[in-house]
């Protein structure tokens, strides 16, 4: 039991190192990985590099194929872009084990200290940053440390020294099990890192020759497909065959490894590394996932066809996706990335209001109840939208984020609530376009011009209010609260009009209330508009 314990306290640290140390990375990277992310095209080689990189970063490729299933499903990535960025993710997940096989363990104390002293007395973000990635780092060591020193009493354990060297014996029967080995322990502790911490540690020890250890390590490159695979449950079809494609990807390389590869490796690796097991292992895993990854990214597209034919999509799976549609709660493993979806699923609501205001008005220009019902069911939309976005916006500020990241994240639970009165003053619109159809009510052309070069303005502002959310464009969103006080003083203006011609009996009263009411809305659409371009200006300017 006392192995078992210091086996498990020595994964923990490793793993919370692998944590603290990918968390600082990510920090670190902050906007890059936006860049990151954006330079993804077509071109498969760039996607592999993306899904490296991006793995590197976060130190987990369960993590980046489970945020690849949510870009599927959220339909900003195709399937033979995930492909790309699944293959790149077998790549980047080799680092962390070249960086467990090093021989630090001396020095990390020093390095943990030195890096908790810095960032205890430092007040400048990016050291602060600098300081978590080298914190993670010595914990990750000093966690590999203590597995290497649990598994060292095995080696007097006979039955079980004798168990590992089977998987090296290289029956079918043997490879099998060490196979299955490195599928189950994986699919249930949810991390391949975690898996090749461990056999890191026999191999250290000399318990675990690159014999036995290879096969293992082919099963965990399946295991990890196991993430992935429960992440797709509820997501759609696109993305149910992203996970497909990455277990085909891993069972078609260990196969290939297996029968033609595996023998040509070991002899490389020991080459590399005479003496050394941990760093033959780290080094195979490492020449597995690049060679597998050269040798099918040419079949990609054939990947694709076969996850296609085996997952066709349904019928009633064809249908027009209004609503959410960038939120993915699998994007908040990687919150820099997760604050650039919930900005989109914003742009996403701020053009559907825009869209509810303009058939508001359309409705009531055109006398057009069909219209105005078309408003209201964008109205109840933009509510669940609302809602949405705002628990998500909460599950986000509770994970891991910068100063600046915060400021994004705070601005934004002001800017969903600005887009979602625009679509309430919508509704209020289509209710005046319903009510001035019911009641057959005439408005003069003087007062009809009057409306619409208002409603002009007022949606010249809120486009150029989304834009500026977009862009993050200081300078138009000063022109949207120069033009907030033009709105204004051409609100009170036309309601002393309008009002005079009340007097004088030129229009009706119950047009001439319709009239005030809807320049009320307009002027209020515009203040909700410059609120907008207030929170760009604040998130911005910083």
């Amino acid at each position: 039991m006392k192995i078992f314990f210091e086996l498990l306290g020595g994964l923990g640290l490793f793993l919370y190192g692998m944590t603290i140390m990918g968390d600082g990375l990510e920090k670190s990277a902050g906007d890059k990985m936006k860049k990151i992310i954006e330079v993804l095209t077509n071109n498969r080689i760039m996607a592999v590099l993306v899904g490296a990189v991006v793995t590197m970063i976060i130190q987990s490729s369960s993590a980046t194929t489970v945020m690849v299933v949510g870009f599927v499903n959220a339909g900003i990535m195709n399937l033979v872009q995930a492909t790309g960025v699944i293959m790149g993710a077998n790549i980047g997940t080799t680092v962390t084990a070249q960086i467990a096989s090093l021989k630090l363990s001396a020095i990390a104390p020093i390095v943990v200290g030195l890096s908790v002293g810095v960032w205890l007395f430092t007040s400048n973000k990016k050291v602060k940053n600098m300081a978590e990635i080298f914190i993670g780092f010595g914990i990750l060591f000093i966690g590999m440390d203590l597995m290497k020193h649990a598994v060292k009493p095995l080696r007097e354990y006979e039955g079980f020294r004798t168990m590992l060297l089977s998987f090296g014996k290289g029956t079918f029967t043997d490879s099998l099990m060490a196979i299955f080995t490195g599928f189950f322990v994986t699919a249930v502790v949810q991390s391949s890192s975690a898996t090749t911490g461990i056999l890191i540690a026999l191999a250290s020890e000399g318990l675990l020759p690159i014999e036995a250890s290879l096969p293992i390590i082919f099963g965990t490159n399946i295991g990890t497909c196991v993430t992935a695979m429960l992440s797709s449950i509820g997501a759609n079809r696109t993305a149910k065959r992203a996970a497909f494609v990455h277990f085909m990807f891993n069972i078609l390389g260990t196969i290939m490894f297996m029968v033609l590869f595996k023998n040509i490796t070991i002899t490389l690796v020991k080459q590399f590394s005479p003496t050394d097991a941990a760093r033959q292992l780290a080094n195979a895993h490492t020449l597995f996932n690049i060679a597998n990854t050269l040798l099918l990214l040419p079949f990609a597209g054939i990947l694709v066809r076969l996850a296609n034919k085996v997952l066709p999509l349904k019928d009633f799976e064809v249908v027009e996706q209004r609503g959410i549609q960038y939120l993915d709660e699998r994007m908040l493993e990687t919150p820099s990335v997760a604050i650039i979806q919930v900005i989109k699923e914003t742009l996403n609501m701020g053009n559907l209001a825009l869209e509810s205001y303009e058939k508001s008005m359309n409705a009531f220009f055109e006398n057009s109840e069909k219209i105005a019902n078309e408003t209201f069911k964008i109205e109840k939309i933009i509510n669940s939208m609302e809602r949405d976005i705002a628990e998500y916006l909460v599950k986000l500020s509770n994970t891991s984020l910068s100063a600046k990241q915060h400021e994004i994240v705070n601005g934004l639970f002001n800017t969903i609530n600005d887009i979602e009165r625009v679509g309430d003053h919508a509704d209020n619109l289509a209710e005046l376009a319903i009510y001035r159809i019911d009641n057959k009510l005439e408005f003069s052309e003087k007062g009809t011009e009057e409306l619409k070069f208002m409603h002009d303005r007022v949606v010249k502002s809120y486009n150029q209010a989304i834009y500026a959310l977009k862009t993050g464009d200081l300078n138009m969103a000063k022109k949207i609260l120069e033009r907030e006080g033009e709105i204004d003083h051409m609100e009170k203006s036309l309601r002393a009009s309008h009002i005079e011609r009340l007097n004088k009996q030129l229009c009706s009263a119950k047009s001439g209330i319709v009239f005030l009411d809807i320049i009320s809305n307009l002027e209020r659409i515009a203040d909700h508009a410059s609120n907008i371009a207030l929170a760009v200006m604040s998130t911005t300017e910083k």
